[in-house]
């Protein structure tokens, strides 16, 4: 990035006498030049010259080459500044998200599977310095990105979420170890998962307080995040002979306790999001809570640019002097 700056800008208030000089040179030209008073100039109207009407350039030059000295004391230069970041505290963050079959429930537009991929995809991008990786589940779970600093491939992972891969039901402790297991190795400073559900642990053979357990003791952080309106909101409840999905309303549950559990267990912190807006501010709190620290370093180059000036006011003076004592010396 470049930059124009004066070093001693107080300077440029001198070129107000410019004008003010320019005026005074104007006013007494005629007393510079030597006058010759006689009766009648008719016999010396074929002698007559153009130089004395050029004279005055005389005290242009002076001028220029006044003003470019004051510009060059105001110290004018470029600032070239290059910038250099180093992350000192790198982040690695699995997120496990629940895609069972109550994710397309409608409480969220336009449902919630699809409101969460719009948060989390905008989460993703703000976290340039940080490794992601993304782990499915309903009655299984499935690693789908390992972790990457490829933010493409974990963008395109989370556009492509869907229900209907894998076995249906809620194992809510199967999602939260392969997240862990994704983390055990892991040699960043600071290791997070953000577990979300909309239900209840209904299957699978991991109990989630043994994975909350595991993960307490690896040093990983969880945010677990309980999705659902609070009542009554539209689930499929089966599929018509088209195979289209046909939904009705029933009673939102989620366990609440067990989400509770595992964040207060890992340090970490519970929310529950219960619309589109609620689901966005709990990842911007998320995303201010998980800091990656940065050092940015600033180099700057300066190109002076005053010993031009000086140059060309130098050079204006010379031909000024030079003119005056040649060509303009009759006139003196």
């Amino acid at each position: 990035m470049n930059n124009f700056e004066f070093t001693n800008p107080g300077f440029l208030w001198l070129l107000i006498s410019i004008p003010l000089l320019g005026f005074w040179f104007f006013k007494n030209r005629k007393s510079d030049q030597a006058t010759l008073k006689i009766s009648n100039i008719q016999a010396f109207k074929q002698y007559q010259s153009i130089l004395p009407k050029l004279k005055p350039i005389l005290y242009v030059f002076r001028l220029i080459a006044l003003s470019l000295l004051i510009i060059a004391l105001a110290r004018p230069r470029n600032v070239a500044v290059s910038k250099k970041t180093k992350t000192v505290r790198g982040i690695d963050i699995v997120m496990a998200i629940d895609v069972s079959a109550s994710m397309l429930a409608r409480d969220l537009k336009p449902n919630r599977l699809e409101a969460l991929k719009q948060v989390a995809e905008r989460f993703v991008n703000e976290r340039p310095n940080d490794r992601f990786g993304i782990v499915v589940y309903a009655g299984e779970s499935f690693t789908q990105t390992p972790i990457t600093s490829d933010k493409r491939i974990v963008i395109n992972t989370i556009q492509n979420l869907h229900w209907g891969e894998l076995e249906g039901g809620t194992a809510i402790g199967m999602g939260l170890g392969s997240a862990v297991n994704r983390l055990k190795d892991s040699k960043a400073k600071s290791k997070v998962i953000i577990l979300l559900t909309d239900g209840v642990n209904n299957t699978g053979f991991v109990d989630p307080r043994t994975a909350s357990e595991m993960a307490k003791n690896l040093g990983i952080k969880v945010y677990t995040i309980g999705l659902g309106t609070n009542g009554m909101a539209l689930f499929p409840v089966a599929k018509d002979i088209n195979g289209e999905l046909k939904f009705d309303y029933a009673k939102v549950e989620i366990d609440e306790d067990l989400l509770k559990f595992i964040a207060t267990q890992t340090e970490g912190k519970y929310f529950r999001a219960t619309d589109n807006k609620s689901l966005s501010a709990i990842y911007e709190e998320i995303n201010k809570l998980e800091t990656t620290k940065i050092e940015e370093f600033k180099y700057y180059n300066y190109s002076e640019k005053y010993r031009l000036l000086t140059l060309l006011a130098g050079l204006f003076l010379l031909l000024e002097t030079v003119l005056r004592l040649t060509l303009f010396r009759s006139l003196v």
